[in-house]
């Protein structure tokens, strides 16, 4: 399973999607550059962002993130992030032992006033199927390869809860203002199919 690979079989609302901004384009009234650059903003830099700062936090305050693991809903609307997709949220703590990933293998559940849009590739039937079956083998696909000692847990999202990986925080870090803490969190790290970024 390739992160990138886009080529699963469209939904009606996708082909609907493309055939509405096909005639928008067309007419003029929409530019598809413009339009692709609106997605990638909220699909990759502001909804992934709060998520962000949610872990930037947890490293830097232990208050906060015992708090977060006790009631992330909560602790997760102190810092203004919440709403629809994200009412109920259960944080997964990744550790040297312990690695979490998320999958919802009936849909596309997803939390996103924390994370933004959800990729693709998450939402893809391959993904949905291979993360519970052979979890490591996916993780590999992405980069990410444990030590047969870590155990690999698979959270599968509902209409209900929705689950937030809490990345291990990387060595090195313990001089970075939570700002700089929250540019080594991405989207993917807080699925659980990668690491936190290494300064």
């Amino acid at each position: 399973m390739n992160p990138s690979h886009r080529s699963s079989p469209d939904s009606d609302a996708a082909i609907r999607v493309r055939a509405l901004e096909a005639i928008l384009t067309e007419k003029g009234l929409i530019d598809p550059k413009a339009l692709d650059a609106l997605v990638d903003t909220y699909e990759t830099k502001i909804g992934p962002r709060n998520g962000a700062k949610v872990v930037a936090r947890a490293w830097a305050d232990p208050a906060y993130k015992q708090r977060l693991l006790t009631d992330a809903t909560a602790a997760i609307n102190e810092l203004g992030y919440s709403g629809l997709q994200g009412e109920d949220m259960v944080v997964l703590e990744n550790t040297s032992e312990v690695h979490n990933v998320v999958v919802c293998t009936l849909c596309s559940c997803y939390p996103w006033p924390t994370l933004g849009l959800p990729p693709v590739w998450y939402k893809s039937a391959p993904y949905r199927a291979r993360v519970v079956s052979e979890p490591r083998s996916v993780l590999k696909e992405f980069g990410t390869e444990l030590p047969e000692t870590v155990e690999v847990r698979t959270w599968d999202t509902t209409a209900e809860l929705r689950y937030l990986v809490l990345p291990e925080r990387p060595p090195g870090t313990e001089q970075m203002t939570e700002a700089q803490l929250a540019e080594l969190v991405t989207r993917d790290s807080m699925i659980g199919v990668t690491r936190a970024v290494k300064p």
